[in-house]
């Protein structure tokens, strides 16, 4: 299939069409091939003016906290009311294969059989923040194809996961009600960038999570203060909150989607949704020159035949670590 038609099945396609598009598209932007970068780059100048549209949620959570289980009751829920749903489910790869499974679809196995919603498995490729390199370019195919709300489900690495806060519209930590550690509630780096907690699982023990949801609604108050700009106390701003759900009976996902909706009007309405979506633009525009840059380091001529001899005299401590790096700096720049 050639950029040109997964253009026309992305835009004008039938369901069935569009999903094979939309699948070809994703897989020739995650290419590291430079023709098909290229190819890529096209794609995406091409849909450009289709997106922005949907809604981007990014859902976070350490192993182990239900989020395919949530998503999927969520997902659920979204067709319900008449949404098209989009899940980008990033899984981790092993550092000694380099392999992921992939299995989202499986855990989804009701979500993924409706044809309103799309779910697309990628590996993180030992990417830094728990999201694949890709997923904001894949973020887009999805909006092209007129999905209505967009999600993001990170692998859960704890306090890395910050990256996917870069990339939605609104960030939702997924917490469990008895984890054991009440300073959990308090962690900077993803807890003070939350605009959602939710306490999952919260049927299993509900003083629990009646505990759990006081001492994180305290803690989010005290980071108010301190930490995310946007959550300050002052003026009309989004306060952070926390609820309760359990997504494997179901409840409280109506709760969940309340409180997003709320958030989205009001981000809308001051403005500062829109000045989001700018600022992650622009840091993804330099994201990608920082990747380019080290990508053509690399592949230099004089680095490539400086890099073993260097490397062998490193390791074996004939030469600093920093002279090394800049002699090879210095020859990239000759």
């Amino acid at each position: 299939m050639t950029p040109e038609q997964m253009q026309d099945g992305i835009l004008h396609g039938n369901a069935a069409v569009q999903r094979r598009a939309m699948a070809k598209a994703i897989t020739l932007l995650e290419s590291s091939r430079a023709d098909h970068r290229e190819q890529a780059d096209g794609l995406l100048t091409a849909l450009l003016p289709h997106t922005g549209k949907a809604f981007r949620l990014g859902i976070s959570g350490v192993p182990g906290v239900g989020k395919s289980t949530f998503i999927e009751a969520l997902g659920l829920y979204l067709i319900g009311k008449g949404l098209r749903v989009a899940v980008l489910a990033i899984d981790p790869s092993s550092s000694v294969s380099g392999g992921s499974i992939l299995g989202d679809k499986t855990r989804m196995e009701h979500l993924s059989m409706r044809m309103e919603a799309y779910i697309r498995p990628s590996p993180s490729s030992g990417t830094l923040g728990g999201v694949a390199e890709k997923t904001r370019e894949a973020m887009l195919v999805c909006e092209a194809a007129g999905y209505d709300v967009v999600i993001i489900e990170t692998v859960g690495v704890g306090q890395s996961e910050i990256a996917v806060h870069g990339m939605a519209d609104m960030f939702c930590v997924l917490q469990l009600p008895n984890a054991g550690d009440d300073l959990q509630a308090i962690k900077k780096g993803v807890m003070e960038l939350a605009d959602l907690v939710v306490i999952n699982k919260a049927d299993i023990d509900p003083k629990a999570a009646m505990r759990a949801q006081a001492q994180i609604t305290s803690s989010l108050r005290l980071l108010g203060m301190h930490g995310n700009p946007d959550h300050a106390t002052h003026g009309a701003l989004w306060q952070p909150r926390v609820i309760q759900i359990s997504a494997l009976l179901g409840n409280g996902v109506d709760d969940f989607w309340a409180a997003v909706s709320s958030f989205r009007d009001m981000q809308t309405a001051n403005g500062r949704l829109q000045l989001r979506r700018e600022k992650q633009s622009l840091a993804w525009m330099w994201e990608r020159i920082d990747f380019g840059l080290k990508q053509a380091f690399r592949q230099h001529p004089q680095v490539k035949a400086m890099l073993p001899v260097l490397q062998d005299d490193v390791a074996a401590g004939r030469i600093a670590a920093s002279t090394a790096a800049r002699n090879l700096l210095l020859a990239q720049m000759q």
